[in-house]
């Protein structure tokens, strides 16, 4: 018995370091300055191109972001919603 409980502890240990290692492991960052701003979003020139942020109430520092500051802004990228489709069909050969 006491053995499954030190093996069970181990494994919860394991897998909670691994889950925080992946969590922190998907924060990026991105710095540009400020173009556009509106209540729910903020756009922010990179140079060669154009990215918009969106924010919620769980955003800190939305409250100060204006148009023309130089900002850096720190995102995670996850998906919301996958839909399968099946395996993709490969080209109809030439004849």
């Amino acid at each position: 018995m006491r053995m499954k409980s030190i093996a069970a502890f181990a494994a919860t240990a394991i897998l909670s370091g691994a889950l925080a290692w992946a969590a922190a492991a998907a924060s990026y960052q991105k710095t540009g300055v400020v173009k556009e701003v509106s209540a729910d979003s903020f756009t922010l020139d990179l140079g060669k191109e154009e990215w918009r942020f969106y924010t919620d109430g769980g955003t800190t520092g939305k409250e100060a972001v204006k148009a023309g500051d130089k900002v850096t802004v720190t995102y995670k990228q996850m998906a919301t919603k996958v839909e399968a489709k099946g395996a993709a069909k490969a080209p109809a050969k030439k004849k």
